[in-house]
């Protein structure tokens, strides 16, 4: 393609996320993920780091960048001050824009939470409410949350709870005024236009 590293260049990120990778091998060692995934963050900084067009397009289109979990434990154990963790970021986000996301089984999984917990930040305007976490679909929930869904009218406001009430307090019913204030963040923010990609793909596919 070559142009893939000029694209990760540019994202504002990159200067104080890659700055000198000698390929010591902490991060890996650190990594949660590294231990329990074939995964690499050393071996993907190098890769950024030598601008490998053929191997970076290959990162973009595979669940390896999918298996960093954001702990960041990388980031103060750099001894070059590097953060793969932010690395695996900006990789991230060009799988998204580019759509390759959609080819990895990792990646897909964005479509399924961006069109829940996403979709319901601007529906309701809570990422998780125990409206959308519908027993059936959340089988590892166990007997208890279906027995609270049907009771919840009743059980909620014993934990201090304003289930669909007005005013403040967990669970409140948010007014018209402020979702279309927190709409208007994801619109001014590009968020809506991601949310749109997730869901849809690239606009120009």
């Amino acid at each position: 393609m070559g142009n893939l590293i000029d694209i990760i260049k540019s994202d504002v990120r990159y200067e104080d996320s890659l700055k000198a990778c000698m390929n010591c091998g902490i991060c890996t060692a650190i990594c949660p993920a590294a231990e329990f995934y074939d995964y690499d963050p050393r071996r993907i900084c190098d890769t950024v780091q030598r601008g490998d067009e053929e191997q970076i397009e290959k990162l973009l289109r595979s669940d390896t960048i999918w298996y960093c979990g954001q702990c960041m434990s990388c980031k103060p154990r750099c001894p070059r001050g590097n953060v793969p963790g932010a690395v695996i970021n900006i990789l991230r986000k060009v799988s998204q824009d580019m759509g390759y996301y959609k080819e990895s089984h990792m990646g897909r999984q964005q479509v399924d939470l961006m069109g829940g917990v996403g979709s319901n930040i601007l529906n309701i305007g809570y990422c998780v409410h125990p409206d959308v976490v519908f027993p059936e679909k959340h089988p590892e929930q166990g007997p208890v949350w279906e027995w609270y869904i049907k009771n919840i009218k009743a059980v909620a406001p014993k934990f201090g709870a304003n289930y669909h009430g007005e005013g403040a307090g967990a669970l409140r019913t948010i007014n018209p005024e402020t979702m279309e204030e927190l709409r208007n963040i994801f619109r001014v923010t590009g968020g809506m236009d991601f949310h749109d990609t997730i869901l849809n793909g690239p606009h120009d596919e």
